[in-house]
């Protein structure tokens, strides 16, 4: 059998990728196989697909992921679905039930079905969510938790969030606030008044106002669109930093990713102490021009990606 799924046949715009007919895998020793309900297209997707990076960085790209193509041609790092089959030896999930998670190594999610290992960043699909919903949770929440955790962010600390908008900011905002921060964010004009909706007491508006040149000062500040964007608030950030705060970014190394960090996201969204936050849904289809919308750079929160049935 036969199933639908973006390739990307070479580095460079969207338009390099092509919705093409594929074999189905088979769940080899301890995978499960997932049909796709939902997926997500990420800036890391983007990076992916485009190459756009740094000599240095591009050679090592190349050198990890295929010269001319990636060697995973089927891109996309998050999903929501219905385990279809498991392997030998796997026992973590039943046939039918419902998941979501995050994979950044095996890729696979802009197709219909997928298989990854059953003991990887896969946990039970928060059942109040729908699978749109479901898909919008994993790469913000994941990245946020990790660096986060990485500023060892405390109850009653102030954090201000650069980048506040994003499928990691706007992520980073309300887990903050969930952990008890005083939570600042900065964004866009047109993003303000969806900071503030998703817990932040204060949200600066960056085409007006310079956070570094206000008074406030803030145990952490956190880069979540990544240095490439905020380089030149990022230089003057130590000068609104308390004694001993921290500043960190996103591109700070690679992060580390833990399968209780999603099930405890996932707990959270059931209890409504977080939501996801959407920008667009595109079929899959469409997944050209979805790709062309993130390269923009002006998303708000998530662009996701409905898969259609086999």
């Amino acid at each position: 059998m036969e199933l639908k799924a973006v390739v990307c046949t070479r580095y460079g715009p969207p338009e390099v990728l092509r919705l093409q007919e594929v074999a189905t895998p088979v769940p080899r020793k301890n995978e499960v196989r997932i049909r796709i309900l939902a997926t997500a297209v990420t800036s890391s997707d983007c990076y992916v697909r485009g190459l756009n990076l740094s000599p240095a960085y591009r050679l090592m790209a190349r050198l990890a992921l295929g010269w001319s193509a990636p060697r995973q041609p089927v891109l996309g790092m998050v999903l929501s679905g219905k385990v279809d089959a498991v392997g030998p030896d796997s026992t973590s999930f039943d046939v039918g039930e419902r998941v979501f998670g995050f994979n950044r190594h095996r890729f696979g999610t802009y197709a219909q079905y997928v298989c990854w290992p059953a003991d990887g960043l896969l946990a039970p699909r928060p059942a109040n969510l729908t699978d749109e919903e479901a898909a919008a949770i994993p790469y913000g929440g994941l990245l946020a938790l990790h660096f986060l955790r990485k500023g060892d962010l405390r109850a009653g600390q102030r954090i201000l969030i650069y980048g506040a908008s994003g499928a990691v900011g706007t992520s980073a905002v309300q887990l903050a606030r969930h952990f008890g921060a005083h939570v600042t964010g900065v964004c866009s004009t047109a993003n303000v008044d969806l900071v503030a909706s998703l817990g932040a007491t204060t949200v600066i508006d960056y085409t007006s106002q310079d956070f570094t040149d206000r008074p406030e000062r803030y145990d952490l500040v956190f880069d979540a669109v990544g240095k490439r964007k905020s380089t030149a608030a990022l230089r003057r950030c130590r000068r609104v930093l308390t004694p001993g705060g921290a500043c960190v970014s996103v591109d700070d190394g690679a992060p580390k990713l833990r399968r209780e960090d999603l099930v405890l996201l996932g707990e959270l969204a059931t209890k409504g102490a977080i939501r996801a936050v959407i920008d667009r849904t595109y079929a899959l289809d469409d997944i050209v021009e979805a790709h062309r919308y993130v390269d923009n750079g002006h998303k708000r929160g998530n662009v996701v990606v409905a898969v259609p049935p086999v």
